[in-house]
């Protein structure tokens, strides 16, 4: 608490020493209100009271008395209330409102001269008559002076404004005529007309004292500067009066106004006749008015106006259209590019996304026109085993069509259509139903383009002429085998090709050699071989017995999808309705044994009818027993050839396939050369697996593989 004293101590010096701070005078009130002593009651005798009253300077006083009752008198002798302004006495009134003695106020109001006001109320010693008197209730309030209406002072200062006086609350201000300017004096005006800056849109602008003679001696200027982007027009209106030698308006050496705009001679006018309307053609416009100290000049009178710079109207643009369409462009107007359908913006030798332009305020586009040129949908795709045509426009601009075809005879579309594909706004390739995705090439299955000549009797058969049987395929694994080309990526062939015997080991694809497209063994080479890429025997094939050839039916995935030609083409899969009857004709190929005994080099081939199955399971009951078992015959197999024997299928041409042809069809596989029991022997038959009872199972396979 040690911080108390020092503080008591400062007060205490402050207040003792008549160093206290400085307090700001209350302001006088602008109204109040006066009773007499012990107003409503009877007022005592012998009074002698005075109310000073005021109110803030440049104010009147206005006093009005609610009530007054005094003791009348003659000239209010007795009792009286004066009210005074200074020493001159307004009132002095007494008695009642009614009384027939006395000066009553009644309901009019006191009005003082200045700001102040004194009202004195006085007593005798007694208050006689035939009631006591209460005195008087008063309100005062202040009022504001109109000091303009007020007459100049008698001392010859002259009025309190020279030119234009102004009442405000409690005061005045003064200002002056267009041209002068405000003394420091604040009363009086001086001529004023350099230094005048005008930055608005429009304006009016005269010569000091216009349409009056101008004041001589004058060098006035003034400078209108609007916003770049907009010019001044001056339009020069009413008198025109500028004191020139002799009336020649080209010659002003005294007086003359001089109009001068940036980059030009500055102009130079004076005489009696208006210059009218003068377009600058510049957003800052300098005026100079000069008169010399003789001579007569009324001046001129002028309204100024702006308007915004005006841009080239954009021409038509080719293959496009320039929005907004306005009858001519102004500063700040802008305009958009939108080009024809098909076509795209381009500027430099670049797309551009959109183009915007804006009128500057030098009269300039701030970006030139653009072009429109023709959309390009680039190079269509490529179509696998197939070609493109166009039908109509030129490379690949904007609606030109275009079709695809696949290589025939070896690939076709589905259900053999037609599509075309249009060039759109859109910059793709679409067909009529908008889609943009390429049609797909389909392998022509069964349809080889050399026809077989007819049946062949010996146990080789006959050569195949090259392409006649552009299925076969030719393997190699641990010994000879065939295969028939069913798909791009897929071979079909016998199990017991790639399973051994009893291991049940399957074949590696690598030590697989499969090889197409030649009839001739020894033109096969590495450009003729087939990658295999997996194996796929049927799941419940079991060789482990070395007679079970049930489920003999295997799938072979290349690495790369073959291309199909005339020497190589697919056989086609069982559909559904293909059926298996009896003394139906197949043909068989491969490079399997010989009547001779031996392998042949070359393809052959053979035509061999179809054996119901009591028939072949007869023609092994008639076999001679020996200590090989012979393998069943189940549903999954089906019998082929001549009873006579001689025609038959050999070793070496298991999983090659038994190719059925539908009336003017193509052929499918119906089977797959599996087993026999020798080769040709008479009432003994080829066994083939039935093709279409897996039909599924090669789906599903192919499917998983993908």
């Amino acid at each position: 608490m040690a911080w108390i004293y020092p503080v008591i101590w400062l007060l205490c010096v402050y207040e003792c020493w008549g160093l206290a701070i400085p307090r700001t005078p209350p302001e006088a009130p602008l109204h109040g209100q006066l009773q007499s002593p012990l107003y409503p009651q009877p007022y005592p005798a012998s009074l002698s009271e005075q109310w000073d009253l005021s109110v803030p300077e440049g104010y009147r006083i206005k006093l009005t008395f609610l009530h007054l009752d005094v003791e009348s008198s003659q000239d209010c002798y007795y009792d009286s209330v004066t009210v005074m302004y200074k020493r001159k006495v307004l009132g002095k009134f007494c008695g009642q409102k009614n009384s027939i003695e006395g000066q009553h106020p009644g309901n009019e109001p006191i009005l003082s001269p200045g700001n102040q006001l004194a009202v004195v109320f006085q007593t005798d010693d007694s208050n006689a008559g035939p009631h006591q008197n209460i005195g008087f209730s008063a309100f005062y309030q202040a009022i504001d002076v109109d000091e303009c209406a007020l007459p100049e002072p008698d001392d010859d200062s002259g009025p309190l404004c020279s030119q234009i006086c102004h009442n405000t609350l409690g005061s005045y201000m003064c200002s002056c005529h267009h041209g002068y300017e405000l003394r420091p004096d604040q009363r009086t005006c001086d001529l004023h007309c350099g230094g005048g800056l005008f930055s608005e849109p429009e304006g009016v602008m005269s010569s000091p004292g216009y349409p009056q003679p101008s004041p001589h001696g004058l060098a006035c200027q003034y400078h209108i500067s609007v916003e770049p982007g907009f010019i001044v027009t001056l339009n020069f209106t009413g008198l025109f009066h500028i004191e020139s030698l002799e009336g020649d308006s080209q010659n002003c050496p005294f007086h003359w106004l001089q109009v001068s705009v940036p980059g030009k001679d500055p102009m130079k006018l004076c005489g009696q006749k208006s210059p009218g309307v003068i377009r600058t053609q510049s957003h800052s416009v300098e005026l100079a008015y000069h008169t010399d100290q003789q001579g007569l000049s009324f001046g001129w009178h002028l309204q100024y106006s702006t308007q915004r710079v005006q841009c080239e109207s954009p021409n038509g643009i080719a293959n496009g259209k320039v929005t907004p369409n306005l009858p001519q462009y102004l500063y700040r107007d802008y305009i958009s590019v939108l080009c024809d359908v098909g076509y795209k913006l381009m500027m430099g030798g670049e797309e551009i996304p959109s183009y915007f332009s804006t009128c500057q305020n030098d009269g300039q586009w701030h970006i030139p026109l653009p072009e429109c040129h023709m959309i390009d949908c680039g190079n269509p795709i490529a179509l696998l085993n197939g070609k493109i045509s166009f039908l109509s426009g030129t490379e690949n601009k904007y609606l030109s069509v275009i079709q695809y075809h696949c290589n025939d005879p070896y690939y076709s579309l589905a259900n053999g259509a037609i599509v075309n594909y249009t060039c759109t706004a859109g910059r793709r390739w679409k067909d009529h139903q908008s889609n943009y995705i390429i049609p797909t090439c389909f392998p022509v299955c069964g349809r080889p383009q050399v026809t077989l000549s007819g049946h062949q009797r010996v146990l080789g058969g006959a050569d195949a002429p090259a392409g006649a049987v552009p299925w076969q395929v030719y393997l190699k694994i641990h010994g000879f085998g065939g295969a028939s080309v069913i798909g791009d990526q897929w071979l079909l062939t016998a199990a017991h090709n790639v399973v051994q015997i009893k291991t049940k080991v399957v074949a590696n694809a690598e030590e697989i050699e499969a090889y197409v497209g030649k009839n001739d063994v020894r033109e096969n080479n590495a450009t003729s071989r087939l990658w295999i890429a997996s194996v796929h025997p049927h799941p419940h094939y079991d060789s482990s017995s070395g007679h079970n050839f049930n489920n003999d039916i295997a799938l072979l995935k290349l690495r790369e999808p073959i291309t199909f030609n005339k020497f190589v083409m697919p056989l086609c899969l069982p559909a559904e309705g293909d059926k298996y009857e009896s003394g139906k004709i197949g043909v068989v190929s491969g490079f399997g044994r010989t009547d001779q005994n031996t392998l042949s080099e070359t393809l052959k081939y053979v035509e061999l009818p179809l054996v119901d199955q009591s028939t072949c399971r007869k023609g092994f009951d008639t076999l001679e027993k020996t200590d090989k078992p012979i393998p069943d015959l189940t549903d999954n197999m089906f019998c082929a050839g001549f009873s006579m024997g001689g025609k038959d299928t050999c070793g070496g041409d298991s999983g090659g396939a038994f190719a059925i042809r539908q009336p003017d069809g193509p052929y499918w596989a119906a089977g797959i050369v599996s087993w026999g029991i020798g080769c040709g022997k008479r009432g003994v038959y080829g066994v083939y697996t039935r093709v279409n009872n897996y039909s599924d199972w090669i789906k599903k396979t192919m499917k998983a593989a993908e």
